[in-house]
């Protein structure tokens, strides 16, 4: 029987993660690579376009990769955690007219408690993910920093790790530009080389998403009206659309109106209401505060219970600057310097200081002008 590994890599059968594994393999290190299903019906699941959903193919890439640097394969279905962990709070947000990201609960629900449970299992001390994040050790504690590729940084995913996940963890990537990463994979023959990016939400891949969506929650078509309350035309569902959102509107000439294009504005999920504006930079897409849920805190506990930082309301956002005030029941309260667009709830907010990740939480309401009158009309 083969030693136990010392790392074990989270194998996604992406360019990134056959590359971490890469790294660590040419360090000498005792590797084995795990692929995750985090989806049941994967094998059989269509896109919408007719394609299969990617993941039979990202698991014959991860094989061929091990098998390519000669490291043990293992396989681990976490389909049903994936269910009640991510899924069913996706579901229960998205009802609720939210619009939530479903990245952040999978990297704390999946992978790092399930899969770091399983290669502790294997033997191993360690994880490692193609992550493009960094940790380090500093003052007796551990720290999240962002990726040296800015354009390609993915702390935003990971604020809610704490400290004994960040101390099992390994980013080997996390110091690499993609370019080089690129290059890395194609000098060492490794088949993934060349494999485009994934995008899309990690369990519908690139499926057709209003398609995958009404799968799950029955839409029911409704008004779509300006900020003024007149009727501009219909939607299929409120679920459906997210703030800011220009895409698949489809509204045609509207007597009275300019031809420019139409954003939402507002969700009023209880009378099945969808708000629309032509300016993208609507007043009404506006916002300077925000509230949230309970925050988290990387270090276990926030810098102070009033400080000045920067803060991402949405993945590969310039750094604003804000004010965070800490309140008794653990959420936080923010005040931007300057006016934000579509600060969306249930969206993540992810608090920096420099290149260091401070923590963040689930974005519950703004006082964006449109929000604050229904929750008024809703009270």
């Amino acid at each position: 029987m083969s030693a136990a590994p010392r790392i074990v890599v989270g194998m996604s059968g992406g360019v990134d993660s056959s590359v971490a594994a890469l790294r660590l393999v040419q360090q000498g290190e005792a590797v084995a690579g795990l692929f995750m299903q985090n989806w049941a019906d994967d094998a059989q699941a269509q896109d919408g376009t007719g394609g299969e959903c990617r993941a039979e193919e990202d698991r014959r890439d991860a094989v061929a990769v091990c098998g390519r640097l000669g490291i043990p394969f293992h396989f681990r279905d976490f389909s049903a955690e994936y269910w009640r962990g991510v899924f069913e709070h996706f579901l229960a947000e998205y009802a609720a007219g939210r619009t939530p990201n479903p990245d952040v609960l999978c990297n704390r629900e999946v992978k790092f408690k399930h899969f770091l449970d399983a290669a502790r299992e294997l033997g191993a001390e360690k994880i490692a993910t193609g992550h493009y994040a960094r940790v380090d050790r500093s003052g007796g504690r551990w720290r999240l920093l962002r990726g040296m590729d800015r354009g390609k940084d993915q702390s935003y995913f990971l604020h809610q790790l704490g400290q004994a996940q960040l101390a099992a963890t390994l980013f080997p990537v996390g110091e690499l530009q993609k370019a080089d990463l690129r290059r890395i994979a194609r000098e060492a023959g490794l088949p993934t080389h060349d494999k485009k990016d994934s995008t899309g939400i990690c369990f519908i891949g690139e499926r057709a998403f209003r398609e995958f969506l009404g799968r799950y929650l029955p839409a029911k078509r409704g008004e779509m009206r300006d900020p003024q309350g007149q009727k501009i035309g219909e939607h299929p569902g409120v679920f459906y659309f997210t703030l800011g959102q220009r895409e698949g509107l489809n509204i045609g000439g509207v007597r009275g109106r300019p031809q420019a294009p139409w954003y939402v504005v507002g969700k009023d999920v209880a009378r099945n209401v969808l708000y629309v504006d032509q300016d993208t930079h609507s007043p009404y897409l506006q916002s300077t505060r925000l509230w949230t849920e309970a925050a988290h805190w990387i270090a276990g506990a926030p810098p102070a219970r009033r400080f000045e930082c920067t803060a991402q309301t949405r993945y590969r956002q310039a750094d604003e600057a804000c004010t965070v005030d800490v309140q008794d029941d653990g959420s936080v309260a923010v005040r931007f310097a300057r006016g934000q667009r579509a600060v969306t709830p249930g969206q993540s907010l992810v608090l920096y200081d420099g290149d260091e990740c401070l923590g963040g939480a689930v974005i519950a309401r703004t006082d964006a002008p449109l929000e604050v009158k229904l929750a008024e009309q809703a009270a």
